[in-house]
């Protein structure tokens, strides 16, 4: 499975702080679009539908595991997420590098097929933060329970990722994550250049 250029994964709990990072770092970087997930819960107030998600069916949803167009997709307690191949392609195809917010499991699975995937873990500063920030949504009180349950295990796995951030000054964060990008950019143009070097060598021997 190949994409032309860069992939970039934010990552982490729900209540992290993921959705207001990608929509800040799309101001900051240019190049840099978002996919757009599809999902299979409610609207949150605010929420617009093709810009935030994809909001679909559970019959629809699993259409598309059964064609084969989830780039990534995961059950998070009783929702279905994933993010289509086509979404990506269309941002690659069209020059841009392409930022995918998701959930663990969700990363887990690019990181397994796109090695070269940069994959970002946001972590809050604290657990007792994090139950805050969940607290001010409007969800039912066993959502929130089972997503601080949750947020533990993946808390966990923040080792697993090529970097992580704490999200205790959103600016801070926002400014961190796009010197990852720079530099993880830097890393490929580098790569780039030294194949164009080698191939003028080979021409010249």
């Amino acid at each position: 499975m190949n994409f032309k250029n860069s992939l970039f994964i934010i990552s982490g709990p729900s209540g992290v702080g993921k959705t207001t990072i990608a929509r800040l770092l799309l101001k900051k970087v240019p190049s840099l679009k978002k996919t757009v997930s599809c999902t299979t819960r409610e609207k949150r107030p605010g929420e617009v539908d093709g810009r935030d998600y994809h909001f679909i069916s559970p019959r629809e949803f699993q259409k598309l595991i059964a064609k084969g167009a989830f780039l990534e997709w995961a059950r998070v307690l009783d929702d279905f997420y994933g993010t289509l191949k086509s979404e990506v392609r269309k941002i690659t195809r069209a020059g841009s590098d392409a930022l995918l917010c998701i959930d663990v499991q969700g990363a887990e699975q690019v990181k397994e097929k796109l090695p070269s995937a940069c994959s970002i873990f946001i972590l809050p500063p604290s657990y007792s933060e994090l139950k805050l920030r969940m607290e001010k949504r409007k969800e039912k009180k066993e959502i929130i329970l089972k997503r601080l349950k949750l947020a533990r295990k993946e808390i966990k796995k923040v080792y697993n990722y090529d970097y992580y951030v704490v999200n205790d000054e959103l600016n801070k964060a926002v400014k961190l994550i796009q010197y990852i990008i720079y530099a993880q950019r830097a890393k490929v143009e580098r790569h780039i250049i030294k194949e164009v070097v080698r191939n003028v060598l080979c021409e010249l021997r």
